[in-house]
């Protein structure tokens, strides 16, 4: 669990020696009325903080004004990537301490999320936390309890609800088209070193350009590894491995299409079977979730594979299913009944006395009905803007009308929840349940 500590602009002022300093303002787009611009701090600067860094460059009224990060080559780099006019420092606490940064993103390790979080929202400024939203299941509440106190606009970087693909399955799920849905099966499959995190370390990193002991925190003290540093999805000091690293994204989407939120009931397996020396969480996991809302969820995941079924998500239904990959494909199901081989034992003149019933033979044999038009495969694929852009716009135009977005501090700590019940399944070899208060085991 992380150590909770909130600091005050006025504290961080008096004990840090920059507080009074003052920062530079990078250069602001001359096109963008000042009314109309959202100034925004990254807080840590790895590679998914540079990919939301190029989808933040694609809005004219963004402007990135500081960055921190504990590896000063991150730094460098964002400085380059955004034109040289950002601010860099190693610690958070510069940045949410800032009267001219209006938002922050948070893409720092898992284990830094509860308190970038709670620190930067009772600072004051809206956030984009990367998933998970949590490192351990305790610390959603609190997350949630900041952002509705200070009202500010949140979004969690799982960008499936946004997708069109995501919001027309919902709507056919609503509509009743797929029946009642009893069953989700989803995979996640990957076969290389990089998929399995496994990373390129700089040639330059070292205690001199890597503040290690601001990237621990409140992680167990170990001595200076930098396998740990630039690969910390591979250990339980800082991540949830597989599950919140990959898990969350597809919870985040089932939640969206079904209405739902945690399960009631979740049994798990996983181990390390490959990638034995790199890491000490599984490489291959095995999931079954119960919801309350009448329907359960299969998850498998492995890093040691990418043919056969390499990833994607069936929602059944008793009136058809929904198949996600490469586009959305909606199969209507076919179902006839044939109980002649159960008549056959019977006496004959029983068994044709039963197929001579006009409704019998009309749910029995195809060919006794009048012809049809029957409705076939539906296929459907996106065009125009990715569902991430669209993810990135709503959180704008959130911090600008107070609106909602899709995926806020709660939707964010559920999906997180799911990730976590997975694992404790995993580490307590047995079922676990969640109330929404406390863990138990079955």
């Amino acid at each position: 669990m992380a150590q909770h500590f909130t600091v005050s602009r006025r504290d961080f002022l008096r004990s840090s020696a920059l507080g009074s300093a003052g920062l530079a303002l990078g250069a602001r787009p001359e096109f963008v009325p000042p009314s109309d611009r959202i100034t925004i701090g990254m807080i840590g600067a790895g590679a998914r903080a540079h990919g939301l860094v190029e989808s933040l460059k694609a809005f004219p009224e963004v402007e990135i004004v500081a960055a921190c990060d504990a590896y000063t080559g991150r730094l460098e780099r964002i400085n380059d990537r955004i034109g040289g006019n950002v601010d860099t420092m190693a610690d958070y606490r510069e940045i949410i301490s800032r009267d001219d940064v209006d938002a922050v993103v948070i893409s720092s390790p898992d284990h830094w999320h509860y308190q970038h979080s709670v620190d930067s929202l009772n600072a004051g400024k809206h956030a984009y936390i990367e998933k998970p939203l949590t490192y351990s299941i305790e610390e959603g509440a609190d997350i949630i309890q900041a952002q509705r106190s200070n009202q500010l606009a949140v979004q969690v970087g799982s960008p499936g609800p946004n997708s069109i693909l995501i919001q027309k399955a919902r709507q056919m799920i609503q509509e009743g088209k797929l029946g009642q849905v009893t069953m989700i099966r989803a995979s996640t499959n990957r076969n290389t070193a990089s998929g399995a995190w496994i990373y390129p370390i700089p040639p330059d990193a070292s205690p001199q350009t890597v503040d290690w002991d601001l990237f621990l925190g409140s992680a167990p003290k170990r001595p200076y590894s930098p396998e740990r540093f630039f690969r910390w999805r591979c250990y339980k000091d800082y991540s949830g491995g597989l599950s919140t690293d990959l898990y969350v994204h597809t919870c985040t989407t089932i939640n969206y299409l079904m209405g739902s939120a945690i399960p009631e009931q979740v049994i798990a397996m996983g181990d390390l079977y490959r990638w034995i020396n790199s890491r000490d969480v599984p490489d291959t996991i095995n999931a079954s979730l119960k919801y309350p809302d009448g329907f359960m969820v299969n998850l498998s995941g492995t890093f040691n594979n990418q043919g056969g079924n390499s990833g994607g998500m069936r929602i059944l239904g008793t009136e058809g299913s929904l198949v996600f990959g490469g586009g959305l494909r909606f199969i209507p199901e076919r179902v006839n009944e044939s109980n002649s081989w159960i008549t056959a034992s019977w006496p004959k003149d029983l068994a044709d006395a039963y197929i001579a019933d006009s409704e019998i033979r009309h749910e029995e044999i195809p060919s006794s009905r009048s012809p049809a038009m029957v409705a076939g495969e539906e296929v459907y694929h996106a065009e125009g803007k990715d569902s991430m852009s669209i993810h990135i716009q709503e959180w704008l135009n959130a911090i600008r009308s107070g609106n909602p977005t899709k995926e806020d501090a709660e939707v964010g700590h559920h999906a997180a929840a799911c990730a976590h019940l997975i694992n404790a399944s995993i580490e307590m070899e047995t079922m676990v349940h969640w109330d929404g208060h406390q863990l138990s085991a079955k």
